[in-house]
């Protein structure tokens, strides 16, 4: 992994471009959907713009709707700030499209850490709290809600100690570098260490640029577009026997209702 701009850009000796990575970037789009991250606040009556749910398919993208876009768990505004900045700098809006502000991937991470996924809710989390392994990821005893929680504060006290600023009003190179320091376990936060809480707002922001918009993130299913992800798609079988490849306008989960 490089260091370019963000600390996201992955090459062999040289820096690639955001379409390269979004082609092999580890979060495979169509899995998206189905990891532990997404899940918890499904129970939204999405709506179209008429108010309507639903509506009239034929199999294929296009249909337009309302995403839940308020916030649930950050209710400081300085805290909701410095993550939006921050997963900016992982992933930023450029030629070839909407960088994860644009996206509303912030909204998405709010509206997780807000359910299961936030509080571990499917997770054993009693003691002993051991330290583990590599291998056998984080053995502590705080939630994901604490644990970004607790790093989004770190990441404002580096900055106002480094810079007497907040993070969202740094340059972007000042931005890179602090995050870098959180990648690299070099910041020290109570309870948890900075580079698990790093892996895990990378991994909330590919996912909230990715998911099904029905989550809050991925507006206007954009991210979708970027790496030509067609969505769910009613069905394929105008499609399935023909050669010829069909860029289609990619259709979300409240598309099929009816």
């Amino acid at each position: 992994m490089t260091e370019k701009k963000g600390v996201l850009y992955m090459a062999n000796k040289k820096d690639v471009s955001r379409r390269d990575f979004l082609k092999v970037a580890g979060v495979a789009t169509g899995s998206v959907i189905g990891g532990g991250l997404i899940g918890g606040l499904i129970g939204y009556n999405v709506k179209k713009p008429n108010g309507q749910t639903g509506g009239k398919h034929d199999g294929h993208g296009g249909d337009e709707f309302v995403s839940p876009t308020g916030r649930m768990f950050f209710v400081n505004n300085a805290d909701f700030q410095t993550l939006s900045a921050a997963t900016e700098r992982i992933f930023p809006k450029d030629d070839l499209g909407p960088g994860a502000i644009e996206l509303r991937v912030p909204y998405f991470i709010d509206n997780q850490l807000a359910g299961s996924y936030g509080n571990n809710t499917k997770e054993y989390m009693q003691g002993p709290f051991a330290e583990g392994t590599p291998t056998q990821g984080y053995q502590g005893h705080l939630n994901r809600a604490d644990i970004f929680l607790r790093g989004i504060r770190a990441i404002q006290q580096v900055a106002k100690k480094e810079h007497d600023s907040t993070f969202n009003k740094l340059e972007d190179e000042q931005k890179d570098v602090l995050l870098t320091k959180f990648q690299k376990g070099e910041v020290a936060i109570p309870g948890v260490d900075s580079s698990y809480f790093f892996k895990l707002l990378r991994t909330a922001t590919l996912n909230g640029a990715y998911a099904d918009p029905i989550y809050a993130g991925n507006a206007n299913m954009d991210g979708w577009r970027m790496k030509g992800f067609p969505g769910h798609q009613m069905t394929f079988k105008n499609e399935i026997e023909d050669d010829t490849f069909h860029d289609m306008e990619p259709a979300s989960i409240a598309s099929m209702n009816h």
